[in-house]
């Protein structure tokens, strides 16, 4: 729910008083309520010679009231100039709450001797996560009760459930801010009570070690929020006795944490975006050194899993689509590589899956994903085929290596998501469990096309896109909603979303666009859309949003835009470069404020991304962000109306980027159409945590579209 209101906030006379001098009174409608006006402090920014004024530079102060007044300003504004809305809102939340089966559990996965799974009850937000003991027919074990914790929180997230060897303790971490600060709990299953283990303010990731009695964690730094420490924990010690085993001091890293599908290895990711180190420990040995796999070398990128003698490692080494190479578990430096898979021009080899008999590359190919699955000699080597022309297929709870069965999950626009069981020797496939949409909902009402847009330089950008079948198949030109991201290589593919029903069954088109910065097409195609070739990005986007019109998919006046975080930023650029082109945009947590942020290393983020945007310390990148940041190229020009969403508690992308944004466009652009900000006060970067909490906001988005596009009744 939307954070409640002090009532001098409520748009009535009083409003400027409540407000001090933050705000002011305007209104291009004499009839219409009034936007908050913000304050303007001039505060200087010097790189390079160069001087920026940013008026906006005080929203950063999240302590202070009048930041907090302001915020809520806007969110009483939004929630004003949306009031005619309320029914459709209204309608469609209930719409999307009545499409999801309530009472609904995942599919069971085995690990070991037990069979786990998540289920949800009716009304519920968070699952019960259960286990059921050598047989899916023996007695259910509830082993956590996610809802029954997140009583009396507005936000409410779990993290990293774990169970030790022995299956007897599970440890979990939990967040009730949404600023992404967890404390780690454990639980003895054989009594049901909590142990006095409570490790506050670390990052979430964690791991048993084999004894059962020393969990591994990692810390983030308070300020920057870079996962960068290791400790250990044995179980019964205070928290300030547990050992700092490691430490990453290179800013531009991080630490992530797992252990391999055979259970004998801990693993230490160190990160960056060009570069890896991964550093291994005898999971039977926690007090051991840890053992750099191999050292980090710029531009040298990584990753490993375990079986029996060898580790196997998917590299990009003198290989920019990957390939998979084997090393003996005694001699990891790379001198000792062998190659298992070799290097493909067409083929991006984007992850690996071990079994005792078989492979599994989970690979790319002209934009969409293959399941390619051999035996270890070679032979038998196929590719499953899914028969449609845009979907996404993926491999899920493959815990155990003794198994000649790869469970995968398949979707596609019109497909609701699917889990099989795929025996790897007689090719037969069973479909465990497909999500049930109810409300009516037929496939064969929709249609999925793949298109390529020509961008302005000669590349084709893919396009995915859904439609509700018209009598003649497809329907006149209507409304458009067109999605990207692109960024940090990130592949956006074509699954099912039961919630754009909503849309399609009211006329629109949704169109993802595979814009540069992903890695849909490659290696190259994610090189294509980052540092100094960014403004790709946003140039495929609006050739995409172009060629719908030009081929008559959308309307030339009901063009919409739509993206968050990264793909926020996206938004901010296109609507700077072509406001013309559309009828609305929303941009959800939208990183906007690029050379500010990227110039200041205390904020969350910013050292470790040095590589995916450029370090504007250096003046060529400097002068090339300043070129294309959202928040710096804001004009006097006609926008087109502009929904902005983001949450007090985000560590992602700081409130005060998109807030500081929609003030800066307030004071500065022509025209009067619709400029909202709408900041959830108890949430972070993700918004809501709850399943169904969730659906108020996805509603309060599809309203304000649906309104613009005249197809609110």
């Amino acid at each position: 729910m939307r954070s409640s209101l002090p009532a001098c906030l409520t748009f009535v006379l009083s409003l400027p008083a409540c407000l001090g001098a933050s705000a002011e009174l305007s209104s291009p409608h004499a009839s219409a309520p009034a936007p908050p006006i913000a304050k303007r402090i001039a505060h200087e920014l010097v790189a390079h010679g160069h001087t920026r004024v940013d008026h906006y530079y005080w929203l950063r102060e999240r302590g202070d009231p009048e930041v907090i007044a302001y915020l809520e300003a806007e969110n009483a504004y939004t929630e004003a100039a949306t009031a005619h809305t309320a029914k459709l809102r209204a309608e469609l939340q209930a719409e999307l709450t009545g499409r999801i089966q309530q009472d609904d559990s995942t599919v069971p996965v085995r690990e070991r001797d037990y069979f786990y799974y998540a289920r949800w009850v009716e009304g519920s937000e968070h699952p019960l996560y259960c286990r059921k003991h050598g047989s899916l027919d023996a007695d259910e074990e509830i082993i956590l009760n996610a809802d029954a914790l997140a009583k009396g929180h507005d936000f409410f997230a779990t993290r990293e459930l774990e169970v030790s060897e022995n299956q007897q303790l599970l440890a979990y971490a939990t967040d009730d801010v949404g600023r992404r600060f967890y404390t780690i709990h454990v639980k003895d299953l054989r009594t049901g009570e909590l142990l006095a283990d409570e490790i506050p303010d670390v990052s979430g990731a964690l791991e048993w070690a084999n004894d059962d009695q020393t969990l591994l964690y990692t810390k983030q730094d308070p300020e920057t929020l870079r996962d960068y420490q290791v400790f250990r924990h044995t179980l019964g010690d205070a928290p300030g006795d547990d050992t700092l085993i490691y430490e990453e001091r290179d800013e531009t890293f991080e630490v992530g944490l797992w252990k391999t599908k055979s259970r004998a290895y801990l693993v230490l990711d160190i990160y960056s975006t060009l570069s890896d180190e991964v550093r291994i420990l005898d999971a039977a040995k926690p007090d051991a050194e840890l053992r750099v796999f191999a050292p980090r070398e710029r531009g040298l990128e990584y990753d490993i899993d375990h079986l029996g003698d060898q580790f196997y490692v998917r590299t990009n080494l003198d290989a920019e689509n990957f390939r998979l190479m084997k090393t003996p578990v005694a001699k990891t430096d790379k001198q000792h590589w062998r190659e298992v898979v070799g290097h493909r021009d067409d083929v991006l080899i984007e992850s690996f899956e071990l079994f005792d008999e078989h492979l599994v590359l989970e690979q790319r190919r002209r934009g969409l994903m293959e399941l390619s699955v051999q035996r270890w000699d070679g032979s038998d080597a196929h590719v499953l085929d899914f028969g449609e022309p845009a979907y996404v297929a993926y491999g899920t709870g493959n815990l155990e290596l003794d198994t000649s069965t790869l469970r995968y999950g398949y979707s596609s626009m019109t497909t609701p998501d699917s889990v099989f069981d795929y025996d790897m020797n007689t090719r037969e496939k069973v479909l465990l469990k497909q999500q049930k949409v109810l409300g009516g909902f037929a496939p064969e009402d929709y249609v999925t096309e793949r298109l390529d847009a020509p961008a302005r330089d000669g590349a084709a950008v893919p396009i995915s896109l859904v439609y509700r079948r018209g009598p003649q198949g497809r329907p006149e030109p209507g409304p458009a909603l067109v999605y990207a991201y692109g960024s940090y290589g990130a592949s956006m593919d074509a699954d099912f979303s039961a919630n754009v029903l909503s849309l399609l069954d009211r006329g629109f088109v949704f169109a993802i666009a595979h814009v540069r910065g992903g890695e849909e097409l490659g290696r190259a195609w994610y090189e294509g859309g980052k540092l100094l070739n960014k403004k790709n990005t946003f140039t495929d986007f609006i050739d995409s949003a172009q060629f719908l019109v030009d081929e008559g998919y959308a309307e030339r006046s009901q063009v919409f835009a739509e993206g968050g975080s990264a793909g926020g930023l996206l938004i901010g650029a296109v609507i700077n470069m072509r406001p013309d082109l559309f009828a609305g945009a929303i941009a959800a947590v939208p990183f906007v404020d690029v050379v500010t942020t990227m110039l200041d290393d205390s904020i969350p983020l910013t050292t470790s991304e040095y590589d995916e945007w450029g370090n504007p310390n250096d003046k060529q990148y400097y002068d090339y962000m300043l070129s294309y940041s959202p928040y710096d190229n804001v004009t006097a020009q006609d926008y087109p109306p502009l929904l902005v969403t983001t949450g007090l508690h985000d560590s992602q992308v700081q409130y005060w980027e998109p807030a500081k944004w929609v003030a800066k466009l307030r004071a500065t652009k022509t025209g009067d159409d619709l400029l909202l900000l709408r900041t959830d006060m108890s949430s972070g970067h993700g918004g809501k945590s709850g399943r169904l909490a969730r659906l108020e906001e996805i509603a309060f988005e599809f309203a304000f579209l649906l309104d613009l596009a005249g197809r609110a009744d």
